[in-house]
């Protein structure tokens, strides 16, 4: 099915459910809750005035030059492709695997939750509570700003990053690769790995829950060190 130059209304949701092999270029997508269990998606300069609840369990799936707009977009999808596209909802990829993104922006809390094998390119992050319960994901040339972001992963990477107002970061995160060009204002209890970045503000290593040496810091300058710490979460095994 190919689809150029068109609405799609608010009603027409579930009108393209279970499609195999879909391309819709230049098009408005009004319509909440399109897709599900879709496959073989290409989508080129749309707009999701409303895509709360879409893209859900869906597979081979490649947006560029678009904008999204809503909650919940592509939970449970997989072998996900974006180039140049606006995403601003939270809850985004909620359980989503292979993901690759270049040149995009999120504005949203809650993202890239429960996901496995997330690769993201010289993009721009905004929200809150980024990617926890997550399992390997890479971030290159990225910059993000996350409360309490990047916490509970096994396999993060970063990449020239910049992580700006991020408070207590990479709390029990394991096998750790990160490498930051600008200062982070705290970080807390991370399980093992290497962070290279030139100054912390506040560092939490609580040995009562993880053992410092397997954590390698390359920091000239951190302004507070705290021994102790209350969690919400106990480390993955």
């Amino acid at each position: 099915m190919k689809v150029e130059n068109t609405t799609f209304e608010t009603m027409s949701r579930s009108g393209i459910w279970y499609t195999k092999n879909i391309s819709i270029k230049n098009s408005a997508l009004q319509a909440p809750k399109l897709f599900r269990r879709t496959s073989h998606i290409i989508l080129d300069n749309v707009h999701f005035a409303n895509a709360e609840e879409t893209m859900w369990t869906c597979n081979d799936i490649k947006i560029t030059n678009s904008q999204i707009n809503g909650d919940y977009f592509g939970k449970d999808s997989q072998n996900i492709y974006l180039d140049h596209v606006s995403v601003v909802g939270n809850y985004v990829f909620d359980g989503a695997e292979n993901i690759e993104v270049h040149n995009s922006t999120f504005i949203s809390k809650d993202a890239f939750w429960n996901c496995n094998n997330v690769t993201i390119y010289d993009s721009i992050i905004d929200g809150e509570y980024l990617a926890w319960n997550t399992n390997n994901i890479t971030l290159i040339n990225c910059k993000i700003e996350s409360d309490q972001g990047l916490n509970y992963i096994d396999h993060l990477e970063i990449k020239n990053g910049s992580l700006i107002h991020t408070d207590l970061a990479f709390e029990y995160v394991s096998n750790l690769d990160v490498e930051l060009n600008t200062k982070i204002d705290s970080i807390k209890n991370p399980i093992s790995g290497k962070i290279t970045v030139p100054e912390i503000g506040t560092l939490i290593i609580d040995p009562d829950k993880v053992d410092p040496s397997k954590t390698e810091l390359d920091c000239p300058k951190i302004g507070t060190k705290i021994v102790h710490s209350d969690t919400n979460q106990t480390p993955k095994d």
